[in-house]
């Protein structure tokens, strides 16, 4: 038995008790300027469900009592045998499934809580209370934005653009005039958001069929129950549509001819209306205004809808919907499009699996420049490019067509992801010219993806301006294995390298401004100039309230301060002699090594020395890619040391007040960029420090976005800097410990050429011709080179426990007898496996024997472990790096080295990981000692620190941090065409 309309509307009532409690978790009100609000003590206004009314009328019932349709106000006083529809149970229905569908959202979800929001115009509050009755029934918050009766367009996009991005909000009803909804109101609003039905994007899925991501107008689904729920069925019958050409038009007679019944459209034409009507076994009157349908049209039986604007009053509206149930009805399935938009916006925060479109390639022989290779390949677009890994559009902020920037939001999105595996890209002791690492990372990856089918990432550092101009060119791989575009990843790039070094400079201003001031006024004056009065009142800034309580003083008033907590307050009394950090910039400039700064007669006799590193040395840089999130870095940047006081106290960034500003300008360089290879493959370019005085990694942060994206079963390959004694250490000792990643495989790159080297051959130097022993066949050559330097770069890898592929990169003077040799003393010496690998020539292809070999590797359990404990004495760690790594007998340290190590005990600073600065070119400190070198002693010159990034690092020789231009310079290349503006000349 049907329990009547009239119960559905007391069992609403019932929950009005908790209505204030759902509408007061609303999202807080805008009210536009020009608007007119009343009621402000409510927190949100409420706003009916529909743009339209429906008024529904047995016709058997209109012609017997002689009614006109258009005017059904006793509707709900007939029976439900005499109006032969059954509104009250699909209101149930709709209810209830809702209802249901509601709980298991979130108790899946216990945070989320869909959203509607609603924007209107004017101050019509007609059907409000039905809105608000379904929201407490069902457990949906509502929003409304009121804006001014006659609101402007742009006013209207405004508000539908700040919806469009607030994740908050699952579903956009425009409660607006027909003439307010423009073309360009419809184009802003994001169709998943749309649950009206209304925009172009729905409408065109609905005429298709495709309703998996698009909704339906709640009004047609209204009509559309009530059609189906008719006494008479009427499948097959006909449905007569009178007026409407809008949306609500299309939506209804799409449905209904999907129904199984047909749809016919009529305009309002008295003169074939009439004949149409008596045919027709129900009617549904679209057109606005008043329609005079004489009841004698309609045949016996038939139902009559009418769809009419609500113009009418408040209580009016509520009198009609509480009498016909029509307007919960409608009211209750634009709830239920809201539920399904949230579950929708859910399931796409889920993991997606990859749809990647890899770029084909076609190798040309011979080989041309890189250059050329990388005009010849056109990337797909960046956006296209992050659909298909999984990214969200809101995740990816775009740098032109090729490159943009990822949100770190992604890491919360997918933090219950499994990491995908962990494969870490490492060399032998190079030559001066370098062995090639990242052609093989890049080779690799297109491999995995391109031709195995499976995710693969590559995580690379950006190359530093000063190489790119100096000495190296270009560093975005070579050959076939590149990250296009190459001009663009050499170039600026996305302007990271800029911030860092606009963030060090400040850095360094602060240090000479804040000792010009010290020393030119007194402890009063510098107090009120530190601490202003701003219209009376003086107040600490929240980073002088830090510092204040690192003085142990904790006090929060200004005027509270003692003498002697002012003085110790506003005077950092730095040394000038043992200021450690240096101004930078991004270019090989042998000559601001060392400069004099405050010579103008305005810096009072404020004269010092001190120099410019390159810019990718700054301790900033470290940071960048060691930091795991935004709080981190900004942590990191306040506990950066840039001197010790005259009592021996370190001075920090955050002293000097100026650590939030760095944050700042740091803000957007935290994001990595995203790129792709040659074959369409996916890279994360991130950091770059140096690997001799920093750890010479790439970013943690681009590492674990790359984890999470790749899926369980896919591969992240990152590159170490310089040789496995280096890179490798540095990477296992510090970045896996301020990471918490563990690697699975290391690939350990050599070439021929490398091995020749080590086995005996003659010096290397770039830009000079190869001598002979490294373009014609020795294998004696080779085998001292294996034997010595690949063997103990692979016992070095052995020690963290991980397993080794050796990567043999092919050039084309090796001959397949060296190339043989090498790969099976590579296992004799305990590689996993060892290939050759032909990226350069072939593109990924020629690198599918070494992503089968890692596949096959990472396949098995790793046992990695750190090579020391952290808690060691900062002497004993450096000896363990010396003699397990490099093969040193034991270390030397000069006494300032001791007197430093004795320094950071005292400070605190002795758990941190080392990272030894020292010549890449040799296991040991001596560069010309090549192969596996014994028996010497390491001397460690110096030990200094960098805090914020979170290590030790002792100086092995003198390690120079700003490189000079040789003679002719790599930009004696470079060149720009102005009519096509195309580069050439890096690579």
């Amino acid at each position: 038995m049907l329990t009547n309309i009239a119960q559905v509307s007391a069992d609403l009532d019932l929950n009005s008790a908790r209505f204030s409690h759902t509408w007061c978790a609303c999202s807080s009100l805008r009210i536009h300027p020009r608007s007119r609000v009343s009621g402000l003590s409510r927190r949100c206004l409420p706003v009916g469900p529909a743009s339209s009314r429906l008024i529904l009328r047995a016709a058997s019932d209109a012609a017997s009592r002689g009614t006109n349709p258009k005017l059904a106000d006793h509707f709900g006083n007939q029976s439900r045998k005499e109006d032969g529809f059954e509104c009250d149970s699909s209101l149930r229905e709709v209810v209830q499934s809702t209802k249901e569908a509601m709980v298991a959202l979130q108790r899946r979800n216990p945070s989320i809580q869909p959203l509607l929001a609603i924007v209107q115009a004017g101050e019509d509050d007609s059907l409000l209370e039905i809105n608000k009755k379904m929201a407490g029934k069902i457990g949906l918050n509502i929003t409304q934005i009121c804006l001014a009766k006659e609101c402007s367009e742009d006013e209207i996009v405004e508000e539908v653009l700040k919806l469009n991005e607030d994740p908050r909000v699952h579903g956009v009803y425009l409660h607006l005039p027909p003439v307010a909804v423009t073309t360009r109101v419809l184009d802003t609003l994001k169709p998943e958001k749309d649950i009206d039905g209304i925009s172009d994007l729905n409408m065109g899925r609905l005429v298709r069929g495709d309703l998996s991501k698009g909704f339906v107008s709640p009004v047609a689904s209204a009509v559309l129950d009530l059609l189906e729920k008719h006494d008479a069925p009427l499948e097959g019958k006909t449905v007569l549509l009178v007026g409407g050409e809008g949306p609500l038009g299309l939506a209804l007679q799409c449905l209904i001819e999907r129904s199984g019944m047909v749809a016919l459209k009529s305009n309002w034409n008295p003169k074939s209306l009439q004949r149409q009507v008596m045919q027709a076994d129900a009617v549904v009157l679209l057109e606005e205004g008043n329609m005079d349908v004489p009841p004698t049209w309609f045949r016996p039986g038939a139902a009559v809808i009418r769809c009419e604007p609500t113009l009418g009053s408040v209580e009016h509206a509520l009198e009609m919907s509480s009498k016909s149930g029509l307007g919960y009805l409608t009211a209750a399935y634009r709830a239920q499009n809201v539920l399904r938009s949230c579950s929708r916006w859910i399931q796409e925060q889920q993991y997606r699996p990859w749809r990647l479109r890899s770029l084909k390639l076609q190798p040309l022989m011979p080989v041309p420049s890189d250059i050329e290779i990388s005009r010849a390949q056109i990337p797909k677009p960046v956006d296209q490019l992050a659909q298909e890994v999984g990214l969200l559009p809101e995740e990816l902020e775009a740098y032109g067509r090729s490159k943009a920037k990822v949100r770190l939001s992604l890491l919360e999105r997918l933090h219950t992801q499994p990491d995908g595996k962990y494969i870490l890209v490492a060399g032998i002791t190079p030559t001066p010219l370098g062995e090639g690492k990242s052609t093989v990372t890049i080779g690799l990856v297109q491999a995995l993806s391109a031709h195995l089918k499976l995710n693969s990432f590559a995580c690379l550092r950006q190359p530093s301006q000063g190489p790119t101009f100096g000495v190296k060119g270009g560093a975005a791989g070579g050959g076939y294995a590149q990250v296009i575009p190459m001009e663009e990843f050499n170039l600026h790039l996305t302007g990271d390298i800029h911030a860092i070094t606009a963030a060090n400079n400040l850095v360094a201003a602060a240090i000479d401004a804040r000792m010009l001031h010290e020393a030119t006024q007194s402890d009063k004056a510098l107090f009120n100039r530190l601490v202003p009065s701003v219209n009376g009142v003086r107040r600490f800034s929240p980073i002088q309230i830090s510092r204040l309580h690192r003085l142990g003083i904790n006090k929060t008033d200004p005027a509270s301060l003692t003498p002697e907590e002012v003085s110790t307050f506003v005077r950092l009394d730095l040394d000038p002699s043992k200021i450690t950090w240096q101004r930078v910039v991004d270019t090989n400039d042998r000559f601001l090594r060392k400069i004099t700064v405050g010579q103008a007669s305005t810096e009072k006799g404020q004269i010092r020395e001190t120099g410019f590193d390159i810019a990718v040395a700054s301790e900033i840089m470290a940071i960048l890619a060691l930091a795991d999130s935004l709080e981190d870095m900004k942590n990191r940047l306040a506990r950066m040391v840039v001197g010790t006081s005259r009592s021996g106290q370190p001075v920090t960034t955050e002293d000097l007040g100026v650590s939030g500003a760095l944050a700042v300008l740091m803000k957007d360089a935290i994001k990595p960029t995203l790129m792709q290879t040659l074959e369409g493959t996916p890279v994360f370019v991130h950091a770059g420090p140096f690997a001799n005085i920093a750890h010479g990694n790439s970013s943690v942060l681009a590492d674990k976005l790359a984890l999470k994206l790749v899926g369980r079963d896919g591969f992240v390959v990152t590159e170490a800097g310089f040789g496995a004694d280096i890179g490798m250490e540095k990477f296992f000792n510090i970045k896996c410990r301020a990471s918490g990643l563990r690697p699975n495989v290391v690939v350990l790159v050599a070439t021929v050429r490398a091995l020749k080297m080590h086995g005996g051959g003659p010096n290397v130097s770039a830009g000079a011709p190869l001598p002979k022993e490294y373009i014609d066949e020795n294998l004696s050559l080779v085998s001292g080179g294996c034997h010595s330097n690949l063997r103990k770069q692979i016992q070095i890898a052995h020690l963290f426990g991980v397993p080794v592929v050796v990567a043999l990169n092919v050039f084309k003077t090796d001959t397949e007898a060296e190339i043989d040799l090498v790969c099976q003393i590579a296992k004799e010496c305990g590689a996993s496996d060892a290939v050759p690998c032909h990226h350069w020539a072939q593109g990924g292809r020629g690198s599918l024997k070494l992503a089968q070999a890692v596949n096959e590797a990472a396949s098995r359990a790793s046992n990695f472990q750190f090579l020391y404990n952290i808690e060691m004495p900062i002497a004993e760690k450096i000896r363990t790096i010396a003699q397990k790594v490099y093969g040193a007998d034991d270390i030397e340290l000069s006494p300032a080295a001791k007197a430093k190590i004795d320094y950071y005990n005292q400070q605190g600073y002795s758990s941190l990981p080392i990272c030894m600065a020292k010549t890449h070119l040799s296991l040991s400190h001596m560069p010309d000692k090549k192969g596996a070198p014994t028996g010497f002693v390491l001397p460690i010159r110096d030990v200094r620190a960098s805090i914020g990034a979170g290590f030790i690092y002792p100086l092995v020789g003198t390690m120079s941090t700003m490189p000079g231009l040789p003679t002719r310079p790599c930009f004696y290349d470079i060149d720009l065409d102005p009519a096509t503006e195309e580069i050439t000349g890096l690579f």
